[in-house]
Order: C-alpha cells, then sequence, then structure tokens
C-alpha cells in the first residue's frame, strides 16, 4: 500500500504553506520527499529522471496548495501530482521515441525472464522490480498505479486520457507477462525435478 496515506501533517502548516512560509513548504517537502521519488522511481526507472520529477512535483504543490481544499488527504492530493508529472514525463518520452500511448507490448518474451536478471533458482527471492522493469512501460505504469497505490480504472483512465477498457486489458496483460516470469522462478526444485506450471 502506498505511503502517502500514512504521512500526518498538521492542517496549521497546510495553511501556512498556502501563505508561502518557506518553514511550511520545507516541513510538506521532507515528510513527501521520500514517497514521491519513489512514485517517480516506479514511472522513470532513471534515478536522475525522478529526481527532475520530485522537484517538478514539489515546485507544483508549493505553487498550488492554496488551492487545496482539504477534501481529501494532503498525502492524497501530492500523490496524484507526483502521478501526473510522472505520466507526464513518460507521454513526453513516448512522443519523443515517435510512439503512441500504446502498448509495446512485444518488447521481451516470456522466455527472457531469466536473461533479464531473474534468477531460475527457486531459492533465490523473486526480483519483483526487476520484473516489473520489464513490462512496457504503460503496463508498469498500470499495474503500479492500481495494485499498489489503488487507483481504479475510472482513475487511472482518466489519468491517462485512455479508457476503462484500456486500463483493465493493460493489467491483465501484464499479470499475463509477469506470470511466465514468475513460473521462472518455480520451474525446477532444488534436485532439479520439474515444478508443474500454476
Amino acid at each position: 500500500m502506498s505511503k502517502f496515506a500514512d504521512i500526518k501533517i498538521d492542517p496549521g502548516v497546510v495553511r501556512r504553506a498556502a501563505g508561502g512560509d518557506a518553514k511550511a513548504h520545507e516541513i510538506i517537502y521532507r515528510a513527501f520527499a521520500t514517497p514521491v521519488y519513489s512514485i517517480c522511481l516506479r514511472f522513470t526507472k532513471a534515478p536522475a529522471n525522478a529526481e527532475d520529477l520530485v522537484q517538478e512535483t514539489f515546485i507544483e504543490i508549493m505553487r498550488s496548495i492554496a488551492s487545496f481544499r482539504g477534501e481529501a488527504a494532503l498525502g492524497s492530493w501530492i500523490r496524484r501530482i507526483a502521478v501526473t508529472k510522472s505520466l507526464m514525463f513518460l507521454r513526453s518520452a513516448w512522443t519523443k521515441r515517435g510512439q503512441a500511448l500504446a502498448d509495446g507490448w512485444d518488447d521481451m518474451t516470456a522466455g527472457d525472464a531469466v536473461s533479464h536478471g531473474i534468477s531460475s533458482h527457486p531459492d533465490d527471492a523473486m526480483d519483483l522490480d526487476a520484473a516489473l522493469a520489464n513490462l512496457p512501460d504503460v503496463s508498469r505504469a498500470v499495474i503500479w498505479l492500481h495494485d499498489v497505490e489503488g487507483f481504479t480504472h475510472k482513475e487511472i483512465a482518466d489519468l491517462m486520457g485512455k479508457t476503462e477498457s484500456f486500463s483493465k486489458s493493460q493489467l491483465s496483460r501484464a499479470y499475463q507477462r509477469l506470470r511466465p516470469m514468475l513460473s521462472a522462478e518455480k520451474s525446477t526444485q532444488p534436485d532439479g525435478a520439474a515444478v508443474g506450471s500454476y
């Protein structure tokens, strides 16, 4: 579950930040910088890009905090800004590469799990981050938003400018793509005997 919901900021700090108080801005930054960086890194896969997005996110937060109405938790509002900035970054990257907000599903074959750094030894821990990193950008974003951040398909569709069906199909395809990687982890036992797929 997202760490954003666990962070509590005194409403007085938010009011002071809305009035331009630099100390209040710093309190909010220190409280949320780590989870904002984490979510930006999940989308970009590059620390330098994630750091840039953290700065862009907090510039937007401080610029817009006077319009924060408190209808949702501050963490939910900040999380949405971070996600929006991350998706804008991905859209820009897709545009630069001449791609639409599309699937890119043939980027990796199911049999490539081991060659992408996922161990074939069952006693080694599955590196879920590595598996997720091998998903196409859109699918990785959808699975992260839905399963970790708790966004609904409607919210994801709105963020991406797509339909709910698009979000659901991307999530389904992400699961289908991850399944062979997980199966590769379970395919042999320590004595080398094959294990049935699940």
